[in-house]
């Protein structure tokens, strides 16, 4: 797609700045991801004991990314990797952004509020990434460059992937404090009042037999 904007990782925070909500972006690089929930407990263990983590996230990424995974003969391949819903960190993910710097996070449905701030005040935009697109974003790998803490199952292991050509991906919270998700939940509210009052009609028509 002509308007796609490629992205070659890392990324400077002058460039996140440049992106803004409802941008298409394709990215080309190493991209960290996990998908669990013990894998973020754990990171914020490290973070809060000041203990460096195994895959320095730094400056980078943290992506939810599921991912299906095999090893054979000690070398692990990722089979297809899904987004998973980001609101289940929610209470991670305000401190790991600042804390870490990061430039990139992303995943499925969004991050709250706080989340949005700390990514304006760091300079860190939220990709989203099509549900139900794991061919589509499977394609993009090129090679797994590492992966760390092997006791937990696949999908919730820290992983970096280089990938090529990574999306399209829609840029729906940017460093600017713009958030997609935000906008369409206000805009859902606005018309609540109006459903309601529409169903309420119809079923006192319906009741009467009107």
């Amino acid at each position: 797609m002509s308007d796609d904007i490629k992205l070659k990782l890392p990324l400077s925070k002058a460039d996140i700045r440049q992106l803004n909500a409802g941008d298409f972006v394709l990215l080309d690089g190493d991209i960290v991801l996990t998908a669990g929930l013990p894998t973020h407990e754990r990171i914020r263990e490290h973070m809060r004991a000041d203990k460096p983590l195994p895959i320095d996230i730094t400056g980078g990424s943290l992506l939810h990314l599921g991912s299906y995974s095999r090893e054979t003969d000690g070398k692990f391949d990722v089979l297809y990797m899904n987004p998973t819903t980001s609101t289940r960190f929610n209470d991670y993910m305000p401190e790991f952004i600042r804390h870490y710097d990061l430039r990139l996070v992303g995943g499925k449905g969004g991050l709250d509020h706080a989340s949005t701030q700390a990514m304006r005040d760091v300079g860190c935009v939220y990709l989203s990434f099509l549900g139900g697109g794991a061919a589509l974003h499977t394609d993009a790998i090129k090679a797994v460059v590492e992966v760390a803490w092997d006791d937990l199952v696949s999908h919730y292991r820290l992983v970096k992937l280089r990938v090529e050509n990574l999306g399209p991906l829609v840029v729906a919270i940017d460093s600017h404090g713009r958030s997609l998700f935000e906008e369409l939940s206000h805009a859902a509210q606005d018309k609540l009042p109006g459903l309601l009052d529409g169903l309420g009609a119809g079923r006192a028509k319906f009741l009467t037999g009107g």
